[in-house]
């Protein structure tokens, strides 16, 4: 119980790094409801087995805003992966992006990256004097810090609310999470 209630204050504490990072992508609805953020790996299968379940929740709820926390934490394909998705913002193309290297089959590597910028139509040559902003260093390493001081220390993982829910989870685990965070939204709920 000590552990919940410790949780749920570090959200408190870093709701701001949470859910206002300008440097995070934002998908799904923007203005949405609910926020349901995610912490993931490009090279993670896990996260690449939970990436249909985060789309069709996506198609399912016009009312959810997703975040995506890069967190690159499986060696260097997954920390240039995630430095080229962050870098993909500048021309727009983020999300698409991110889907399509999720889908990527094998490791992600720097060759990886580059094909599937090529195949999502990026400018690969933009991208890759994007990747060099300090900017994205920094956005990637307040990740890690926020990951660390949630007690987040594996992919994926997703904050919903006043929740960190670590895995693979399921659709009707997530729903089932957003449907519980909305009734906390209700005026006169209980904190």
């Amino acid at each position: 119980m000590a552990e919940a209630e410790n949780l749920k204050r570090a959200i408190a504490e870093h709701s701001e790094e949470i859910l206002k990072d300008p440097a995070a992508p934002v998908g799904g609805n923007p203005d949405g409801d609910v926020t349901l953020v995610e912490f993931f790996d490009y090279n993670c299968p896990y996260c690449r087995r939970v990436a249909p379940t985060v789309t069709a929740l996506e198609e399912a709820d016009p009312d959810v805003r997703l975040i995506y926390k890069e967190f690159p934490i499986l060696g260097p394909g997954s920390q240039f992966a995630a430095r080229a998705a962050l870098a993909s913002r500048r021309q727009g193309k983020y999300v698409a992006f991110h889907n399509a290297l999720m889908q990527a089959t094998g490791q992600v590597t720097e060759a990886t990256v580059m094909k599937v910028a090529r195949e999502v139509g990026l400018d690969t040559g933009q991208l890759r004097a994007d990747v060099q902003d300090p900017a994205i260093d920094e956005a990637i390493a307040r990740n890690l810090q926020l990951a660390d001081a949630l007690g987040i220390t594996g992919t994926p993982s997703f904050i919903i609310g006043e929740e960190v829910v670590p895995g693979a989870v399921d659709l009707r685990t997530l729903q089932s999470l957003i449907a519980q965070a909305r009734r906390g939204q209700e005026p006169g709920a209980p904190e």
